[in-house]
This record gives structure tokens, C-alpha cells and sequence, in this order.
């Protein structure tokens, strides 16, 4: 794998550790619900399945 497709996983990371802190995290933690699930657990699962699918496509691309 080549060095900027590495720095692409890097940023990715950064990205999440972002999106999984407590104070984003804590803004949807609300009485919402959708579909009868409370907001931060869509939250926290839509941004776990957006991370898997963009390393997937990461990886899979630029596998060399």
C-alpha cells in the first residue's frame, strides 16, 4: 500500500476519534427517537458503518 493511501486511512482515523469523542457524541444524546431507537445509537452505528465502508473502499481501491 502506498504512503498517501496509508495517510488516508490516518485521517480516517483522526476523523473518528472526532466523531466518537464525548462532546459530539453527547449532542445527540436525546429523547429523539427514530424508529424507536434513541439518536445516539444512530449516531454511533451510522458513523461505525460510514468508517467500515470508506476503509473498505480504501483498501480494496488501492490494494496493491
Amino acid at each position: 500500500m502506498k504512503k498517501r493511501h496509508e495517510q488516508k486511512l490516518v485521517i480516517l482515523s483522526i476523523g473518528l476519534m472526532i466523531a466518537f469523542s464525548i462532546p459530539i457524541s453527547l449532542l445527540f444524546n436525546s429523547d429523539r427517537e427514530v424508529l424507536g431507537y434513541p439518536m445516539i445509537l444512530i449516531y454511533l452505528f451510522a458513523v461505525w458503518m460510514t468508517s467500515i465502508i470508506i476503509s473498505f473502499v480504501i483498501v480494496k481501491k488501492y490494494d496493491e
